[in-house]
């Protein structure tokens, strides 16, 4: 082949032996595939008038001037001297194939990227699906009117009703457009995309005055043209125009059939753990709907309300009830009923409680009540109190109409519904759906694992239920499934058949031991804490303060009837004092570990700020956190910050360290039950901790850290000196003599510096030296002051 420069464009080539027209840069490539392939071309060209290229998203920052961003979705942006080539004028319509799918936009050119790139907005790429390889030619054949567009939703978005704003929005948005069948439209409807796809166009028939250009004679050269192997797209779609006459017809009738079959009813076998809370909620939905008229003369609840945290099961409770109930069913969908319009939202609500009476007995289903109907204030807005009250106006209504109906609301958060709206008449029984117990759990994973296939045993979905503390049903859900895809990976990994149908995964225990390192409850997913692996055998010694702690926070619940029969509570909180260094705060990471309870580490600073009340709420917030997760430990290292001895006389209370250190009381020992809520707290300044904190039924466990002595140092050095290359000169009797008086950090330390002087040496090191511990003992000493620990000695003898 050898190419010449193309009149008019010194970039532009044409093949003799093809008379494809390219760009220079792909001048190497053709020669290479020339003939070009019609159908999976590797390099962009030009050939009877049709342009082959791929989609690229058209990011101009010079956009046409007075064009609206509807219309720029319609056009595809070609370069001008391609249009040239191709006979396409700026602003005639084009075809655009790309795969089996085709549509018409309108040409306009553009300087901005290579001579054969065709540009889209990013919205007309992800509307018709037009990504990669894409054929482009004017459009020339006949185009009919179409009278009727029937049109299908696709989109993700409930589909709202067909309103006459609806279809006028239609008309104006699609009228003068060319359209095929299967094309894809999009309306934007009060702030939703709505996304239709053409399923069949009714026109008239197709005549020279419906042609989209006149036709114009052709000189046998562009006949000759026309003979070639490669199939015009349009040659075999059909198109049609839309008029604003044309009727647009919403083919939802499909969509309203197979609503009924395809969702799931719920019922109440379908729900493990909560069997006699079910049965209380269905006894008071059986009298609010008139089951049972042998009393008179008395006010039926017409409104229940179940709360509880997150993922808990309310509204799946909820659906249970309803569907089990036999009553017409009314669902307030917040984000559905509030409307733009004043005054709209409060007749939709108006007209749902008027069917629930055309339809009674009836139920009305209101989920996350609180955020239609929260507390008033100041800063609520003129649309959240005219909802709130017209909703009580309705409540009223309905309790002194005495119809069978039901209002069944859902909420995480109660305490922010507004008092008027749970007052007695209107929301005036409430249920509490308690995070599941441990039998609870059981009772959960058995129903969720009957579904699965597992070779677990009744001991071990037992453990299971037994460490996952403070999950919630949705959390349980989570863990099930965290052990399957665990399943399949393992599996997908070790198969070596192809053939994956008929093979049947199946979960052992340790896809769950797996699934537990990652999942955890999702109250705790705020306060998360990353603990390190640490070990009782991780730490020498302390024999006095494990065991305090083991009685403190394992006892209670390993033999929680021990203490039933002593007719004991456990321990509230367990605060452990001593010098700097002697690993308090590595025994709390032990204990976070052991135990296998959910740990919230809590630092000082962090509950501190300007504001007024924050504080006090940060405190509050901690500890209710704690109690959804419950058992539970709360770790405060440096205590002394925010419980330190508040000040006497005249002290007005205004400082914030004081008004958090009274949060802290109230929480430890207040109205509000604790729970199984632990406190552990270090300190190296017991002195400075008001005494208020350490009374019993608080901090009533309290436990001095010592200096190790010599049998802790030299468990110390034998945890520390077994992962280390020790030579044999080395005698840890010696060192232990040496390090009299020094804390567990110095010593661990002393490993430290000495494994550095063997390095200092020699980078490549084999072992450490009695030498190299000598320097590492003259560089390292014991921090820890005389006057310190006489501090701790008169405060043990005063306590």
């Amino acid at each position: 082949m050898s190419p010449k420069s193309k009149k008019g464009s010194a970039l532009w080539y044409s093949c003799e032996k093809c008379e494809a027209v390219l760009s220079q840069k792909d001048i190497t490539v053709h020669e290479e595939n020339c003939p070009p392939c019609a159908k999976a071309w590797s390099h962009n060209y030009i050939r009877h008038g049709i342009l082959y290229s791929s989609v690229e998203v058209y990011k101009s920052q010079e956009q046409p001037k007075n064009i609206s961003t509807r219309e720029l979705n319609d056009m595809v942006f070609v370069a001008q001297s391609a249009m040239q080539l191709c006979k396409i004028a700026i602003g005639d319509p084009v075809v655009l194939n790309v795969g089996q799918n085709t549509s018409v936009k309108i040409a306009w050119p553009t300087n901005e990227k290579s001579l054969t790139s065709v540009c889209l907005t990013r919205q007309a790429i992800d509307l018709n699906k037009l990504e990669g390889r894409v054929r482009i030619e004017k459009l020339t054949s006949d185009v009919g009117l179409a009278t009727q567009i029937s049109i299908e939703y696709v989109g993700n978005q409930k589909l709202p009703e067909v309103t006459t704003e609806l279809d006028i929005l239609i008309k104006n948005y699609h009228e003068q457009k060319i359209f095929t069948i299967g094309n894809r439209i999009c309306v934007p409807y009060y702030g939703k995309k709505l996304i239709y796809k053409i399923l069949d166009i009714n026109g008239e028939n197709l005549t020279a005055d419906n042609r989209i250009t006149a036709p114009v004679p052709r000189n046998l050269e562009e006949h000759f043209g026309d003979l070639n192997l490669s199939e015009s797209s349009s040659d075999r779609v059909i198109f049609y125009k839309a008029l604003y006459s044309t009727k647009w017809t919403i083919m939802n009738s499909e969509v309203e059939e197979k609503g009924p079959e395809t969702s799931s009813v719920v019922k109440s076998s379908d729900i493990a753990g909560y069997d006699d809370f079910i049965e209380e909620v269905k006894h008071a939905t059986d009298l609010a709907l008139g089951k049972y008229k042998m009393m008179k003369g008395f006010d039926v609840t017409r409104g229940i309300l179940l709360y509880g945290t997150l993922g808990v099961g309310k509204s799946l409770i909820a659906k249970a009830v309803m569907a089990e109930s036999g009553a017409h069913i009314l669902t307030v969908n917040n984000s559905e009923i509030y409307s733009k319009y004043v005054g709209e939202t409060e007749v939709k609500l108006r007209e749902i409680f008027a069917e629930a009476r055309r339809n009674a007995p009836s139920i009305i289903f209101i989920d996350d009540i609180d955020n239609m109907c929260g507390k008033k204030n100041k800063s609520s807005s003129d649309q959240e109190k005219r909802v709130l009250s017209t909703l009580l106006a309705l409540f009223d209504e309905l309790q002194s109409s005495n119809a069978d109906i039901l209002v069944i609301a859902t909420s995480s958060q109660p305490h922010a519904l507004d008092p008027a709206l749970r007052r007695h008449g209107r929301i005036d029984k409430e249920f509490e759906v308690s995070v599941p117990t441990q039998r609870m759990r059981k009772e959960i994973l058995l129903k969720l694992l009957s579904k699965i296939p597992n070779n677990l045993s009744d001991s071990d979905i037992g453990e299971i239920s037994f460490v996952t503390h403070g999950f919630v049903a949705a959390d349980l859900f989570s863990l099930c499934s965290r052990a399957t895809m665990h399943a399949i990976k393992h599996w997908r990994t070790s198969q070596t058949c192809s053939d994956e149908r008929d093979v049947e995964i199946i979960l052992t225990m340790e896809n769950f031991n797996y699934a537990l390192t990652m999942v955890s409850p999702s109250a705790m997913k705020e306060v998360l804490v990353e603990v390190p692996n640490v070990k009782w055998s991780d730490i020498g010694g302390q024999k006095d303060l494990k065991l305090k702690l083991q009685q403190a926070v394992e006892w209670p619940l390993m033999h929680p009837e021990a203490f039933v029969r002593m007719g004991i509570t456990p321990p509230r909180g367990v605060l452990m004092f001593g010098p700097p260094g002697c690993s308090k705060t590595m025994i709390a990471k032990a204990l976070a570990t052991e135990s296998q309870l959910n740990f919230l580490n809590i630092k000082g600073p962090e509950l501190f700020s300007k504001w007024v009340g924050e504080s006090e709420r940060a405190v509050r917030e901690v500890f209710r956190k704690a109690r959804q997760v419950a058992p539970s430990i709360i770790f405060i290292d440096e205590i002394d910050a925010i419980g330190g001895e508040r000040a006497s006389g005249s002290s007005t209370g205004s400082n914030v360290q004081e008004r958090v250190l009274a949060q802290l009381l109230t929480e430890l020992d207040g109205v509000t039950e604790l729970g199984n809520v632990t406190l552990v707290a270090a300190t190296n300044r017991p002195d400075r901790i008001d005494k208020a904190l350490l009374r019993p039924g608080r901090l009533d466990r309290i436990v001095y850290v010592p200096l190790p002595d010599s049998e802790t140092r030299q468990e110390i050095f034998d945890i520390k000196l077994r992962k280390m290359p020790v030579s044999a000169d080395v005698d840890i009797n010696d060192l232990v003599y040496l390090t009299e008086g020094y804390s567990g950090a110095e010593v661990q330390a002393i490993c430290h510096e000495a494994a550095m002087k063997a390095l200092e040496e020699n980078l490549n090191a084999t072992e450490i030296t009695k030498e190299h511990f000598k320097a590492a003992l003259s560089i390292v000493t014991p921090r820890t002051p005389a006057s310190l620990i006489k501090l701790y000695e008169d405060y043990l003898t005063k306590n």
